[in-house]
């Protein structure tokens, strides 16, 4: 039996990336220690790392952006308090009702703008009175990007100040933040001024294999080691792992650049087939229209090119660090052949 492992152009997700040879090479090297007793001195490296990184106290590392989410929600609120957040956001929409079921949360959604923030009216609006028939609003949670939109710096500290006026925290799930940052041309630490926490995922765009980050005041990431033990989240030699993500953060942020280049050009050759409604790219995520019935032929079509998509009439396609510029080419051949086959039939 062959070893060989098939290439396959995968535009589902940057989930999908593969640690790289020299990735690989520094988790191999790694040496560890037993993160429950806070001795893997790979895991603490990457923590004080990434503090430093984005200009906080402290920081804690954990299996994924949706545990380090709601560590963050629970730390934050008590039970029977509430929060505010977009619907379209990943900690209310995507992440299991973890905050309802786990924390005894009340989320409180808010429509999102065509451009992925949310209103500062209708911040103001949601925030409760001290009443004893409402739930307590403790918290302001943001994501940025937000389905690949960046939300700009001017409307975030708006919105973090909005907040903190009205006795409110502020949290921000940054599992896309490196490429706000990147789009925007400015510090990581700039891209999260204002927040008093923010999650950072080191496994989409940057390309570990696994792991966030949770960063705030080192009161509050104490606190949330508790949650974190909870939740399962409490490693060994997590050492193995972190070097990895301090791998991503080192080495891979600036080339989510290229995420973006690829994601434009993705989108201009694909936007050249009438059949197909395509969104214009900030970031490495944008949406097409597809007709309904082209779907199933087209997912077929797809896959004997060895193309991974998520197919659908609203479609997302997403470029990352193993999506090269011959794969969107490539790509573009595969849609653009599909579709002149398809409007002759």
């Amino acid at each position: 039996m062959s070893d060989t492992i098939e290439r396959w152009i995968d535009l589902r997700s940057d989930t999908v990336t593969q640690p790289s040879a020299a990735m690989r090479a520094t988790m191999v090297a790694a040496p560890v220690g037993d993160d429950v007793y806070g001795d893997d001195p790979t895991v603490n490296r990457l923590q004080d790392y990434a503090a430093e990184l984005f200009g906080f106290e402290a920081g804690m590392f954990a299996p994924s952006g949706t545990q380090t989410n709601l560590i963050a929600l629970m730390t934050h609120c008590g039970r029977g308090d509430e929060y505010l957040v977009g619907q379209e956001a990943h900690t209310y929409k995507y992440e299991g009702g973890g905050a309802a079921v786990l924390g005894s949360i009340q989320p409180q959604p808010i429509a999102n703008q065509p451009d992925g923030s949310i209103a500062l009216a209708d911040i103001e609006a949601y925030i409760k009175p001290d009443d004893m028939h409402f739930a307590r609003t403790r918290l302001l949670a943001l994501e940025n990007t937000i389905g690949g939109r960046v939300l700009s710096q001017e409307y975030l500290a708006a919105a973090t100040r909005l907040a903190h006026e009205k006795g409110l925290a502020t949290h921000l799930d940054g599992a896309r933040i490196c490429n706000a940052a990147v789009k925007q041309g400015i510090s990581l630490a700039d891209a999260v001024k204002g927040f008093d926490t923010v999650s950072v995922c080191l496994s989409k765009g940057l390309g570990a294999p696994v792991g966030s980050v949770l960063l705030g005041p080192k009161s509050f990431i104490e606190q949330g080691k508790r949650w974190r033990k909870m939740l399962g989240g409490g490693m060994r030699q997590a050492g193995v792992i972190a070097a990895a993500a301090h791998y991503a953060l080192e080495h891979n942020v600036a080339l989510l650049a290229n995420d973006h280049d690829n994601a434009a050009e993705l989108a201009r050759g694909l936007a050249q087939i009438e059949q197909l409604k395509v969104g214009t790219p900030q970031t490495n995520i944008f949406w097409m229209d597809v007709p309904a019935a082209a779907c199933a032929p087209l997912r077929q079509a797809l896959e004997r090119a060895q193309i991974r998509a998520t197919v659908g009439p609203k479609m997302r396609l997403v470029t990352h660090l193993d999506i090269s510029n011959d794969d969107v080419k490539r790509t573009v051949e595969v849609f653009a052949a599909f579709f002149a086959d398809w409007h002759a039939r």
